[in-house]
């Protein structure tokens, strides 16, 4: 039997990484390739908006995944503090940046998509505001761990902004519940199934689980990286093949 446990450990989930890393790469060209080309060439074009709402399978995904890898990372940061594990707060780092491209992802798109429905860039809507500011948040965290030598007090530090923060997704998730926004309502919902088309949303769902798989295989590479950095002195890295060739 399998004992995850041990996987905690830097030197035994870095080999772990390198192979879900190239194994999530696979799966996230295949099926944001496959996405893509099905939000251009196959889904319809909508009776209200025309082609225009293409964008919709870009940037829905993009504020889906801005919001999980938050999540995933507050996660990760309870678990450090809680366990002391080293390997947590490497996570975390490792996931910052791709949440905040995601972000600005879906920031972006959202803008070229109001600007023809509501006539502006932008407007401080609820929904628009609450995701800015998690982009403010991902940009603070990753210039809170910079500004600390210490990577451990940095771990620590970034922990309890992260936890601090997660109370902002529930705000934006029920934004246009709570408030009179202009932002459309969900088209997929957890609890209300979706009112979107089977292909619209089958080319969303697709885009979404490409974006995640992506998210693994960067965040895979990317924590190697780290545990290089921080474990350069340790025995296992020098006896790394790759560092013997």
């Amino acid at each position: 039997m399998v004992s995850w446990f041990k996987f905690a450990s830097p030197p035994n989930f870095y080999p772990l990484a390198g192979k879900l890393g190239f194994l999530s790469s696979l799966v996230a060209i295949a099926l944001i390739g496959v996405g893509l080309y099905m939000s251009f060439f196959v889904a319809p074009t909508d009776y209200k908006q025309g082609e225009g709402y293409r964008i919709i399978f870009v940037h829905v995904p993009a504020a889906w995944m801005s919001m999980f890898i938050y999540l995933v990372m507050a996660f990760w940061a309870a678990i450090g503090l809680i366990f002391n594990t080293r390997l947590s707060g490497m996570m975390a780092q490792a996931l910052a940046p791709t949440g905040a491209m995601f972000t600005f992802l879906a920031l972006w798109t959202g803008a070229f998509w109001g600007k023809p429905m509501w006539g502006a860039w932008w407007v401080w809507d609820a929904r628009l505001t609450s995701e800015l500011i998690l982009f403010f948040l991902y940009i603070g965290f990753i210039a809170l761990q910079g500004a600390i030598d210490d990577p451990r007090r940095g771990d620590r530090a970034g922990a309890l902004l992260l936890l601090v923060g997660v109370v902002n997704i529930p705000i934006i998730y029920y934004s246009v519940k709570w408030w009179n926004t202009l932002h459309q309502g969900a088209s997929v919902s957890i609890g209300g199934g979706s009112s979107m088309g089977s292909i619209m949303l089958l080319t969303m769902l697709i885009v979404a689980l490409g974006f995640w798989a992506y998210t693994i295989a960067v965040s895979m590479y990317r924590v190697r990286s780290i545990i290089l950095e921080r474990e350069l002195d340790a025995r296992w890295v020098s006896e790394l093949e790759e560092f013997n060739q």
